[in-house]
């Protein structure tokens, strides 16, 4: 089964996504902030990522953005979920005024968490 890594820094979201995803047979590999989430994609190469955008020591915009960059290239095209409290229009005009460039995800969940939006967002990426 495919691997998804979720970086969320609220534990009960981590918790609720791993038994939610892992019940589906997906292995679910955790991250508390940007910078260990980015040491998790080098080590287990995930087949798809749930991001939130607001974390501690480097927020979701930060691991957006160094994703892009040519020095990750091998690890550009890993789908993104976005998963956040903040709205999708706020996110992608921060980002744009950020970096100039326009923010594209696989697919933009606003919390609170539906189990069946995820199921069905996840589903429908990984099996495209």
């Amino acid at each position: 089964m495919p691997k998804i890594l979720v970086m969320d820094d609220d534990p009960d979201i981590i918790d609720a996504l791993d038994t939610l995803l892992g019940g589906e047979g997906y292995e679910v590999i955790t991250a508390h902030d940007g910078e260990e989430g980015l040491a998790k994609i080098r080590e287990e190469y995930p087949d798809m990522i749930i991001l939130d955008m607001l974390m501690p020591r480097l927020d979701g915009y930060g691991v957006y953005k160094a994703l892009h960059d040519p020095q990750w290239s091998e690890w550009k095209d890993i789908p993104i979920v976005i998963l956040t409290s903040v709205s999708e229009d706020v996110s992608h005009r921060r980002y744009e005024l950020e970096t100039g460039v326009r923010m594209e995800v696989a697919a933009y969940i606003e919390k609170p968490i539906d189990p069946d939006v995820i199921l069905e967002g996840v589903r429908s990426i990984l099996e495209a």
